[in-house]
């Protein structure tokens, strides 16, 4: 269940970090026949709440708001040494109760302090890795990546990656098609992989001033089709070596990754709209086979194909 979302957030707030949790859980989208939820922001305690950018934030509620929940989304704030117990129990009484917290940035400290870190994987901002590595050792610490669902805790890095957390969780728990009209609305990429790199070594682009944004098009069209990287190297006028290393970074992954995660995409927006059967869908999507879908679809989303359209399919 994916209900009641309360926002947290404690002195030192990012504006950016909550808005993120505001824009996809707080706005009421019901009259486009998308789900609506319980938004709440809660703090340390009820009252003025100083943000990172200077200005005061007005917080209604304190942790008790969090009772209940089905998720908790931690925001970004300044770092401390320590943090209100109430705030910590209130989390892992969330968890407990089978909910779900969610952190972005620097928030994962605060998810490391509660102890809902230990045992599992986590992110944050690459600049913090290794202090939070430092300060919990009983996580493990993927220091690259964008976002690490550990079920019932997701972690995510920084600013953008809160986003690409959020609407994965969406998708879990509401489905492909919702969280590709949420994330229409705010005008971003529908989905990104949590295993994709939160940054590139060359943010700029090459001389040549080739983009890959014509051949991913294609590729989108055309996932039934096979093709070796050296066939889509020749598509984009780049030597294989030169691809490979081009679409490492433009993506963050590599065109075997994409293209599955593109593939997975599709198997999951024509399980929720069509009445396919499972073999005619992995044939469309380009797995050729359901055995090799339902391999692709479990290590993507922890379901099998089936149960993912007795969840989410129209009928």
């Amino acid at each position: 269940m994916l209900k009641n979302v309360v926002a947290v957030v404690l002195e030192e707030v990012h504006p950016f970090e909550l808005g993120v949790a505001c824009e996809v859980f707080g706005l009421d989208r019901t009259a486009e026949g998308l789900p609506g939820y319980e938004f709440a922001i809660a703090g340390e305690r009820p009252g003025p709440h100083v943000t990172h950018a200077g200005f005061t934030l007005d917080v209604p509620h304190g942790p008790e708001r969090l009772a209940g929940a089905d998720l908790a989304v931690v925001t970004a704030s300044g770092l401390r040494e320590t943090y209100p117990e109430p705030l910590l129990e209130a989390l892992r009484r969330v968890v407990a109760d089978g909910g779900r917290v969610l952190s972005i940035c620097s928030g994962a400290f605060v998810l490391g302090a509660a102890g809902l870190l230990d045992g599992r994987r986590s992110a944050t901002h690459w600049r913090y890795s290794r202090q939070l590595a430092r300060r919990f050792p009983a996580t493990t610490v993927e220091p690259d990546v964008l976002y690490v669902d550990d079920d019932p805790v997701l972690t995510s890095a920084g600013t953008a990656a809160g986003i690409d957390a959020c609407l994965h969780l969406v998708r879990k728990v509401q489905g492909a098609e919702v969280a590709r009209e949420i994330a229409r609305r705010m005008v971003v990429a529908p989905h990104r992989e949590g295993g994709q790199a939160q940054f590139v070594n060359r943010p700029l682009p090459e001389r040549d001033g080739v983009s890959l944004a014509p051949l991913l098009d294609w590729m989108r069209h055309h996932l039934a089709e096979e093709a070796t990287v050296e066939q889509l190297a020749a598509r984009a006028h780049l030597s294989p070596r030169t691809f490979a290393r081009r679409f490492q970074q433009e993506t963050g992954t590599t065109p075997h990754r994409w293209l599955v995660g593109q593939r997975v995409l599709l198997a999951q927006r024509l399980l929720e709209s069509t009445a396919e059967s499972v073999d005619a869908i992995a044939t469309r999507c380009g797995f050729g086979n359901a055995a090799a879908l339902r391999h692709h679809f479990g290590r993507r989303l922890g379901t099998t194909p089936m149960a993912y359209r007795r969840v989410f399919g129209e009928g």
